[in-house]
């Protein structure tokens, strides 16, 4: 199966071409699809340098910084894979761990798998509060969803495309997460968690959510699971 990596971006100059090298080295057949959120550091200078580099590379700009939902619903338009991996261009999360992501879409037990960074893979230790907002985010949306994620806010998402076809996102910023977590809930996906490492960062190395995001998902899991 052919997978579709679909990488939003914005602000990230000092980690794009490290994050791109580390997906491209992990052996699977592969796009690559860049959306630039309207960068303002140097990250579009970066991507000229990548698309030159490699041909399985396809590179979007927006004219103006409308969010990782909308940076990622232009890369969905374009994806030609069977499976879609959501990936971020910082380096907190691993590509190395594509294949145990992968699995039980492969073997047929899953349509979409969350990577959880808090079922037991190593991580850093930061940000206390961060952690408990995650948590009652979480916790929140299983108890609206009926799921039991331990995850919900993971960048790791990986479903099989088809799965595009049953939802209609429209969150355009981090909504993203929830509005998706709800969605599949409501369709009735099979969704599965595997483990995985952490590598987070601070506000001080480019850390971008903050609690108003936080603010933000709940009113997400409210509105799309009760009034759309």
């Amino acid at each position: 199966m052919k997978v579709s990596v679909v990488i939003p971006v914005y602000n990230e100059a000092g980690t794009i071409e490290e994050i791109v090298s580390r997906v491209q080295a992990v052996a699977l057949e592969k796009e690559v699809i860049i959306v630039n959120d309207a960068s303002t550091d140097g990250t579009s200078g970066r991507l000229e340098k990548i698309g030159r580099k490699y041909d399985n590379v396809k590179i979007f700009h927006h004219d103006s910084n409308r969010g990782k939902g909308a940076a990622l619903r232009t890369g969905f338009k374009s994806a030609s894979g069977d499976i879609i991996i959501i990936q971020d261009a910082d380096l907190e999360y691993d590509p190395k761990e594509y294949p145990i992501l992968l699995e039980p879409i492969l073997d047929g037990r899953a349509d979409v798998v969350y990577g959880s960074r808090f079922l037991g893979g190593p991580h850093r230790v930061l940000l206390f509060w961060h952690y408990v907002g995650n948590k009652l985010l979480t916790l929140m949306s299983n108890a609206l969803t009926n799921l039991n994620l331990t995850d919900m806010e993971t960048c790791y998402k990986v479903f099989r495309r088809k799965v595009l076809e049953g939802i209609n996102l429209k969150s355009d910023r981090f909504g993203f997460e929830p509005e998706f977590t709800v969605k599949i809930a409501k369709n009735g996906f099979r969704v599965y968690e595997v483990p995985i490492s952490y590598s987070g960062r601070g506000y001080s190395e480019g850390k971008k959510i903050t609690w108003k995001d936080g603010i933000t998902a709940i009113y997400t899991m409210l509105r799309f699971r009760f009034f759309e």
